[in-house]
């Protein structure tokens, strides 16, 4: 199989070093080393991220990206600016309107430095915002509807005429993440 080039965007707060993506990371090696996988660490305001995810391209147009929580919002625009596949895991969907409750500023342990959600950053986020997908988009959505962060709902409502895989229960973390991943792969068509 030829190889492929594969986006993995982790979520708000999170980093290339959270479970997800170590257990993707892990994945790939074993079993899809053929394929290039990309897990940048996005920064944490909305317009650097989208800078940062176009750098980490370097102009290649993926095949497929993966995105968890604030990284499956900015999957669904990659996924369709670039017109690839895309599977999304508990997916934020308007990130603008989360966020405005949680302005202040945070420690990140993972990457070790604080970093401050301000008003400013909303308007942006707003801005990214992407169309709602229709039936010809190639977007998985996988819900557990036990999110604590983000109500499963706005995403099914959202991505109503995408490819919905609801589970009971979970959490926003998504539960059994590793065991999805050969129906990741397979939706991807990189297997």
């Amino acid at each position: 199989m030829t190889a492929k080039l594969v986006l993995y965007l982790h979520g708000f707060a999170s980093s290339s070093q959270s479970e997800k993506a170590l257990i993707t990371a892990d994945y790939f090696q074993q079993h899809l080393p053929q394929h290039q996988l990309l897990l940048p660490d996005l920064p944490y305001t909305p317009h650097e991220a989208v800078l940062k995810i176009d750098q980490v391209l370097q102009g290649r147009t993926p095949d497929a990206v993966i995105g968890s929580s604030l990284g499956g919002f900015l999957a669904t625009r990659i996924a369709q600016q670039y017109r690839c596949r895309a599977v999304l895991i508990n997916p934020a969907v308007q990130p603008h309107l989360l966020l405005k409750n949680h302005l202040g500023r945070y420690f990140h342990p993972v990457l070790q430095q604080h970093y401050e959600v301000r008003a400013e950053h909303l308007p942006v986020l707003a801005a990214l915002v992407p169309a709602k997908p229709t039936a010809e988009s190639a977007i998985q959505v996988l819900l557990q509807t036990g999110d604590e962060v983000l109500d499963y709902r706005e995403a099914l409502d959202f991505y109503q005429d995408c490819q919905l895989d609801v589970q009971e229960g979970g959490d926003h973390s998504y539960q059994g993440y590793a065991n999805r991943l050969p129906d990741i792969v397979k939706f991807c068509q990189l297997a």
